[in-house]
């Protein structure tokens, strides 16, 4: 059942919930570290990732309001699993770069 208006904004909010969203921003930071040059719009993805990893906050709180809106999210809410989570998170930050 996906989470009510209400529900989807205090998780927009939530701070404990944040700091998984931080952590799978960080995770995905790597990742994209790791990509090869060739990648699509590498330079640009090297850039997120370099902001992301020296202002976890900042891209969590960006990233925290897509991710609630996801459906693995809205089925779960906060109980979504790290690896719902993570991928989430991946898509959403994949809409914003």
């Amino acid at each position: 059942m996906a989470l009510t208006y209400q529900e989807s904004g205090d998780l927009m909010v939530d701070f404990a919930f944040r700091n998984r969203v931080k952590v799978a921003v960080l995770t995905f930071a790597s990742y994209v570290f790791g990509e090869p040059p060739s990648t699509p719009a590498h330079n640009t993805r090297i850039k997120w990732a370099q902001n992301a990893v020296q202002n976890p906050d900042t891209v969590a709180a960006q990233a925290q309001p897509p991710t609630v809106m996801d459906p693995a999210v809205q089925q779960d809410g906060a109980n979504v699993s790290d690896s719902a989570l993570q991928g989430a998170v991946e898509n959403a930050l994949q809409k914003l770069l």
